[in-house]
């Protein structure tokens, strides 16, 4: 079997009309509701959008049994002042994500959005994690490490005292936060994509600088894209580990990474090797994000980017147990997952 642990939601279009609504009206019409029928949530999931097929074929496309569901983070807004619309935005995501995981049980496992909120208490979204942990099910939450959506305003590091409420709460929930930024405000200079690599690549070395995994051992972090630009730089930040008072194999950067899990978002061979033999098969998850921004066909081989499980079904190199950890393993034991 093949487990997607990083796939986003398909909708229907009344979630983009309810998204308009609030920010036109900023709430002063109230909260109000997505309003879609079985049979429009159905459509959605078959509708051609960013793939050459709609999402359920897609996946058949690139020999996906099931996917990890979660908000398109691009769309989650969480620097959108008041704060209360990210709130009440966010909430129906969820509500679509599990209606569609009840319409394919057998394909779709949600994973929550967080209703971060800039310049907020972390314990704001509190109240959405019990939402969709005892009433939905869901088995983890996306979080975003940069609320601000780079508008200048730089968020806490990850090690900060800032994000403890919340790895309390994910630990006593037992449910994995998975790492992925949101949109960028500043799209000429860092468009979103390239936001994701930065933040994601800065919150990975802030974790891994910190005693978080110390003070919460249960603690269960997937870093999304495979940790942004850190396998490519582990060199650098060993050499700096290596330069600390008693350092030695355990303590340096890349072993003390090991704590944190990543996903296989990437869509070329040469990175998915690179990955595989930095992190280490025990901490990967495949994850193709599909259909999404790899969706597109390359012209080098007629597939799309996406299409990466046979690329790690042709490493030789990587053992049949090792294959089966990154395709289903690990993400049975991290999500706790009975498929």
């Amino acid at each position: 079997m093949i487990i997607d642990a990083h796939a986003h939601t398909a909708s229907p279009p009344t979630l983009a009309a309810y998204k308009a609504g609030l920010l036109s009206h900023r709430g002063a019409h109230g909260r109000g509701k997505v309003h879609y029928s079985e049979e429009q949530l159905r459509a959605a999931w078959h509708r051609v959008e960013m793939a050459p097929a709609g999402h359920m074929e897609h996946m058949d496309y690139c020999g996906i049994d099931v996917q990890l569901i979660s908000p398109r983070p691009f769309q989650t807004m969480h620097s959108e002042k008041p704060g209360y619309l990210v709130e009440w935005y966010i909430h129906e995501v969820n509500r679509i994500i599990h209606d569609s995981a009840k319409l394919f049980p057998d394909r779709i496992i949600g994973v929550g959005g967080l209703p971060q909120q800039a310049g907020e208490p972390v314990e704001v979204v509190f109240g959405e994690m019990e939402h969709c942990v005892k009433e939905y099910g869901f088995k983890g939450f996306l979080m975003n490490p940069d609320p601000y959506e780079n508008d200048g305003n730089e968020a806490p590091r990850l090690g900060d005292r800032y994000w403890y409420p919340l790895y309390e709460k994910a630990c006593e929930l037992d449910v994995p936060l998975h790492l992925h930024t949101a949109g960028s405000r500043r799209p000429q200079k860092t468009p979103y994509s390239m936001h994701f690599v930065n933040e994601e690549t800065t919150a990975v070395y802030g974790l891994v600088n910190s005693t978080v995994f110390d003070d919460f051992p249960d603690l269960k972090i997937m870093c999304s894209h495979g940790g942004g630009a850190i396998p490519y730089q582990v060199g650098r930040f060993n050499a700096s580990s290596a330069r600390r008072p008693g350092a030695s194999a355990a303590t340096l950067f890349q072993s003390r990474m090991r704590k944190m899990y990543f996903d296989t978002v990437l869509y070329s061979k040469e990175a998915l090797e690179l990955l595989i033999k930095v992190v280490g098969p025990d901490n990967l998850l495949f994850g193709s994000e599909c259909p999404g921004v790899g969706s597109s066909i390359n012209p080098e081989t007629g597939e799309t980017y996406d299409k990466i499980a046979p690329m790690i079904q042709g490493f030789d190199w990587l053992s049949e147990q090792d294959k089966t950890k990154i395709f289903e393993g690990n993400a049975r034991r991290l999500y706790k997952l009975d498929v």
